[in-house]
C-alpha cells in the first residue's frame, strides 16, 4: 500500500435503495492523493427514466424537474461511468466507496438494464464502512458517513453531494490506512469480504430479535451483493447514507 499514489473514490447518489429497481441519479468518480486533494474528476447527472421519490429528493437535492430538464442520457452515462471504473481498475488504481456493495452493485445492475457488461472484478476495492466498523469494532454512536469523516477529522461539507461524499470518503480511506496493519491490498479487501458478511450476520440477528421476525435476510455479500432482489436488505443499504 505504501507504494499507491491515489484512490479512486466513486459515490452515488439514486431513486432509492433497491439496487434491482432503484436508477442513478448522480455519479462522481475522482482521485484522491495522499494529501487529501482531488486530481482528475467526472461527473454526471443523469435523467432517471423513472420519478424521483420526494424522500430521495430531500436527501440529494435533485427533483424531477432538475434531472428531466438537465439530466443526460442514463444508457450513455452509466457507459461512461463504466469505462472511466474500468480505466482506473487496469491501472491498479483501488476503488474506494461507502458501503460499496451498494454502490458497485447498483452500478452493474444499471449496466445490465441498459445492455451494457457489468464489472464482474472491481479488484481490490476499499469500503471505509466495513473497515471501520471491524477495527473500530466497539466505538459508540453512528457509523454513517458523517460521523465517521468527523470522527476521522475529515471535513463534509455538503453532505449527499455525490463529489462531497465521494471525496470525503477518500479522505476517510487514507486515514484508515494509516490506521490498519495490513500491507497488502488483495489481503485488506480479502478480509473485508469476512467482515461485511460477519456484519450482515450481526445486524440480520438484531433486526430479527429487535422485530421477532426471523425470516428478516441481510445480503451480506461483498462488494457485489448476491441475489436478484435486494429489498430486505435495504434497512443495512440506508444506514451509511443517513
Amino acid at each position: 500500500m505504501a507504494d499507491i499514489p491515489s484512490l479512486c473514490v466513486f459515490d452515488l447518489e439514486t431513486t432509492g435503495v433497491n439496487t434491482d429497481e432503484d436508477r442513478i441519479v448522480t455519479c462522481f468518480i475522482g482521485r484522491v492523493m495522499r494529501d487529501g486533494t482531488v486530481n482528475g474528476s467526472y461527473s454526471w447527472l443523469l435523467n432517471p427514466g423513472i420519478p424521483i421519490p420526494e424522500g430521495a429528493s430531500a436527501i440529494h437535492g435533485i427533483t424531477d424537474e432538475v434531472a428531466q430538464r438537465d439530466g443526460v442520457d442514463p444508457a450513455t452515462a452509466i457507459a461512461e461511468m463504466l469505462t472511466v471504473l474500468r480505466r482506473s481498475i487496469d491501472g491498479g488504481r483501488p476503488i474506494v466507496a461507502y458501503n460499496a456493495s451498494f454502490d458497485l452493485s447498483m452500478l452493474n445492475a444499471e449496466a445490465r438494464r441498459y445492455g451494457l457488461a457489468p464489472i464482474e472484478d472491481f479488484g481490490p476495492v476499499l469500503d471505509p464502512y466495513v473497515i471501520d466498523k471491524a477495527v473500530d469494532r466497539y466505538r459508540k454512536g453512528k457509523r454513517t458517513l458523517v460521523a465517521t469523516a468527523e470522527y476521522y477529522g475529515v471535513l463534509l461539507e455538503g453532505a449527499h453531494d455525490a463529489e462531497a461524499d465521494a471525496v470525503a470518503t477518500g479522505r476517510v480511506a487514507w486515514a484508515l490506512l494509516a490506521k490498519t496493519e495490513e500491507t497488502d491490498l488483495y489481503t485488506l479487501h480479502d478480509r473485508q469480504v469476512g467482515w461485511a458478511r460477519e456484519q450482515a450476520e450481526s445486524f440480520q440477528s438484531y433486526l430479527r430479535k429487535s422485530k421477532g421476525d426471523d425470516l428478516i435476510v441481510i445480503d451480506g455479500a461483498w462488494p457485489i451483493r448476491a441475489g436478484a432482489d435486494r429489498a430486505a436488505a435495504a434497512p443495512m443499504l440506508a444506514t451509511p447514507a443517513i
